[in-house]
C-alpha cells in the first residue's frame, strides 16, 4: 500500500521513465514504513524485493535525481517559515566488511576501514523541526600515497587550491543556502556549521543580493584580528583575547550533556569526556575584523564579522569547561539578537540526531550491497525516510495541539488508538502530541501520566513500523475493510 506522504514527496520525480518514477514512490513508501527492517522484509515479497534491487542497479537512478523532488518539497516547506537554519555537517558511511569489501568504497582513515562520506545541508526551524534537505554530497577518498612523507603531504596540502580540497564542500553548502535565499526572499536563511567550517574563504564568500547569513563555531580561536585597544590600555591582536575584553551581555544557566570521546587519541578540549551537569555561562559579543591568511594562489581581503563568546563561569576542576566562540553575520545590536544566535547554534545538534536516526534507525551501513554505486541511491532514499521520522518526532513537541490527521492517515491513528487505549474511538481526531506518545508506546516508550519528557527518535521509529502493520490490518480485515465494502455497495 503506497502511503500518501511518499507519493506527495516524489510527485515531481523525473528519472527518465514513468515506471522508474512509480517504483521510486513505492520503494520510498516500503522503506519509510519499516526503516529498521531489511530491504526484503520492508518490501514484503520476492517480486517487490527483486524490483527494489533492480531499481537501485539502474543506471538512470542516481542519488541526486532521487533527492531532487525532496529538495523541491523542502523549499515549499521553507517559505512557510520566517527564519530557517540550514545545518551542514559530514559523517562517514562505514561499509567495511569482514571478507569481501564493497566495490568502489574508498578509505575512511589511515586504517582498513572502507566506505564513503556524506555531507548534507538540512533545513530546520528555530525549534529544531526538520524541513528536509536542500543539498547532499556523497564521495569517496582516493587511495593514500604511501610513498609520500608526512612533510610532503603537508606541503602538498598547503599548495592545493581550496576548490580541490574536501573542505570546499563547506563553501558549496553555503552556496546552496545562498541560492535558496534568493528563491525565498521572505525567509531569513542562516547556514550553521561546526568548527570544521572555520575557513576564511567561507567568510569571504559573497552572500547574494538577498543576503544569506552564516553562523560558524570558531576552531582557530587565536586567529589574528585587526588590533584594538582594550580597557586596560593593552592592544589585543587575537580573536579570543579581543572578545574577552567586552562586557558581559547576559548570563544563563544551561544543561550540559555528558559524553565520551569517539577517539581516545583526540586531545582537543572539546573532544574530552564530560559529565552531565548544570552550568552557568556568560555571553559576550563584539564586532571584529579578521585578518586574511596567506594563500599561494590568491590574495584575500579582511572580513568584518560578529563574534559571540559563550563561556562557563567557575567550571568544576575535574571537568572540561563549556566554551563556544561563534562567528556570524547575524546582528548583535541587542541582547535578544545575541540570545537568538546562541539558540540557533544549539539547533546544530539536530544534525547529530539526524545521523543517528540514519545509521541506527535506518541502518544504512548494514545494507548488503556489493557495489557502492548501488548503495548510494539506497542511502538517498533513506535520507528522506530519516527526515520523515525525525519530523514526526519533533512536530509532536513543536505543534502539540495540531490535529493528528495533518500527519497520520485515519486508519493509522484509529488502529493505534484501538490497540493502545483499548477504548472506543473519539469523536474527533486526537492531538498530535497525544498520538505521537501512543505510537511511541508501541516502540517501548513508557507513557506514564507524570512523565514530562517526550518520546525520542528510537521509540518512535520502532512504533511507526508497528503502526503501519496495524493500519494495514485495519484496512484489510478490520473496520476499514468493512467501510470500504459498504461504500462499494
Amino acid at each position: 500500500m503506497l502511503v500518501p506522504w511518499a507519493k506527495e514527496e516524489m510527485r515531481t520525480a523525473n528519472l527518465g521513465d514513468r515506471r522508474l518514477n512509480d517504483r521510486l514512490s513505492e520503494v520510498l513508501s516500503d522503506l519509510g514504513e519499516r526503516p529498521t527492517a531489511s530491504i526484503p522484509a520492508a518490501c514484503g515479497g520476492y517480486a517487490e524485493t527483486i524490483a527494489a534491487y533492480r531499481f537501485f542497479d539502474n543506471h538512470r537512478v542516481a542519488p541526486e535525481k532521487i533527492l531532487q523532488p525532496h529538495y523541491e518539497c523542502t523549499r515549499r516547506r521553507i517559505v512557510e517559515e520566517s527564519v530557517v537554519l540550514f545545518v551542514q555537517d559530514t559523517t562517514e558511511l562505514d561499509v567495511t566488511r569482514p571478507r569481501q569489501q564493497v566495490a568502489g568504497a574508498g578509505p575512511l582513515d589511515g586504517g582498513a576501514r572502507r566506505g564513503a562520506l556524506l555531507h548534507p545541508v538540512q533545513a530546520f526551524t528555530t525549534d529544531g523541526t526538520p524541513l528536509g534537505a536542500v543539498w547532499v554530497d556523497m564521495w569517496t577518498r582516493d587511495e593514500p600515497d604511501e610513498d609520500m612523507s608526512a612533510v610532503g603531504k603537508e606541503r602538498q596540502r598547503r599548495r592545493t587550491p581550496i576548490e580541490e580540497k574536501e573542505s570546499f564542500r563547506w563553501l558549496e553548502g553555503f552556496r546552496q543556502v545562498r541560492e535558496v535565499a534568493q528563491l525565498c526572499p521572505g525567509v531569513t536563511c542562516v547556514c550553521v556549521a561546526d568548527s570544521e567550517a572555520d575557513i576564511f574563504e567561507l567568510f569571504a564568500e559573497p552572500r547574494g543580493p538577498i543576503a544569506a547569513h552564516w553562523l560558524v563555531r570558531a576552531c582557530q580561536t587565536e586567529r589574528r584580528v585587526e588590533p584594538q585597544e582594550a580597557p586596560d590600555g593593552e592592544t589585543t591582536k587575537h580573536l579570543r583575547d579581543q572578545v574577552l575584553t567586552a562586557s558581559v551581555v547576559f548570563t544563563k544557566e544551561i544543561t550540559v550533556r555528558g559524553h565520551e570521546p569517539k577517539v581516545r587519541c583526540d586531545q582537543r578540549s572539546r573532544a574530552q569526556p564530560r559529565q552531565s551537569r548544570s552550568a552557568v555561562v556568560e555571553v559576550r559579543a563584539i564586532t571584529a575584523t579578521l585578518q586574511p591568511p596567506s594563500r599561494p594562489d590568491r590574495k584575500l581581503s579582511p572580513v568584518v564579522v560578529n563574534v559571540v563568546l559563550v563561556r562557563e563561569i567557575d567550571p568544576p576542576a575535574d571537568d572540561v569547561p563549556v566554551e563556544w566562540l561563534l562567528l556570524t553575520t547575524l546582528p548583535i545590536d541587542t541582547p535578544e539578537q545575541v540570545r537568538a544566535i546562541v539558540q540557533y547554534y544549539a539547533v546544530r545538534f539536530m544534525i547529530e540526531v539526524f545521523f543517528r536516526v540514519l545509521k541506527s534507525g535506518c541502518r544504512v551501513e548494514e545494507r548488503l550491497f556489493e557495489q557502492l554505486d548501488r548503495l548510494l541511491p539506497c542511502v538517498a532514499v533513506y535520507l528522506i525516510v530519516t527526515w520523515r521520522t525525525l519530523m514526526v518526532c519533533r512536530l509532536g513537541r513543536s505543534c502539540p495541539d495540531l490535529n493528528c490527521e495533518a500527519v497520520f492517515e485515519p486508519s493509522e491513528w484509529k488502529a493505534v488508538w484501538a490497540v493502545v487505549r483499548h477504548a472506543a474511538l473519539p469523536d474527533t481526531p486526537p492531538r498530535l502530541a497525544e498520538m505521537v506518545k501512543l505510537i511511541a508506546q508501541l516502540g517501548g516508550y513508557v507513557n506514564r501520566r507524570t512523565r514530562k519528557d517526550p518520546p525520542g527518535p528510537q521509540t518512535l521509529w520502532l512504533g511507526l513500523q508497528r503502526m503501519r502493520d496495524l493500519a494495514w490490518a485495519w484496512d484489510t480485515f478490520g473496520p476499514g475493510q468493512k467501510l470500504a465494502a459498504a461504500e462499494d455497495v
